[in-house]
């Protein structure tokens, strides 16, 4: 899994077309990260490789958004022998559930499969000082903007991968009537 564009080329999860993303806007190119997470062998690959993203980090918790980064925070855990959580969306928010929760004082990894406009990452960020435990870092499979997102901390990409995305008022390719494909929606506001 040396060339991790490849791979996702190879396994089909890079798609052309007219998308709807999750934050909303619209692209010609949609990265469908199940393609790569479908596979348990590449799952806890990319988990070896996110741990070792920030090695000078200690690390408590690593914390994903459902769904994909249920696989991802488990991955990265089990390589850091630490405890790997969720939050999930309730009426549109992300928030820990099933009795997990954050002590005061954790140092906690977020982790993240794409980043398109960071709002996901944005949202667990707020989440962990909610429980006043701090954040040791993020790292993603995919970097998809076009300068990075400034997240306040620590931030690294296994991949970047700039694709152009538009507000959907300012696609050109809803002006030239092309159908739009919505896929992977989280349930985000």
């Amino acid at each position: 899994m040396d060339n991790l564009l490849e791979l996702m080329k190879s396994s089909g999860a890079v798609l052309e077309g007219h998308f709807q993303l999750t934050s909303g806007r619209h692209s010609n190119v949609y990265l469908e990260k199940f393609r790569l997470l479908e596979k348990p062998d590449v799952v806890m690959e990319l988990g070896r490789r996110m741990a070792s993203a920030l090695p000078e980090k200690e690390v408590d918790v690593v914390l994903g958004a459902a769904i994909g980064g249920i696989l991802l925070s488990h991955a990265a855990a089990a390589e850091l022998d630490t405890q790997g959580i969720f939050a999930e969306r309730v009426n549109g928010n992300l928030s820990l559930r099933r009795g997990f929760e954050l002590s005061k004082g954790d140092s906690v990894l977020i982790v993240e499969d794409i980043v398109s406009t960071g709002g996901s990452v944005k949202e667990l960020i707020e989440l962990v000082e909610q429980y006043k435990a701090k954040v040791a870092g993020v790292v993603c499979i995919v970097d998809r903007t076009k300068d990075g997102v400034n997240f306040g901390c620590s931030t690294e990409a296994l991949l970047r991968y700039p694709v152009v995305s538009w507000e959907p008022d300012e696609c050109p390719l809803c002006e030239q009537g092309i159908l739009i494909t919505s896929r992977g929606r989280t349930g985000k506001k």
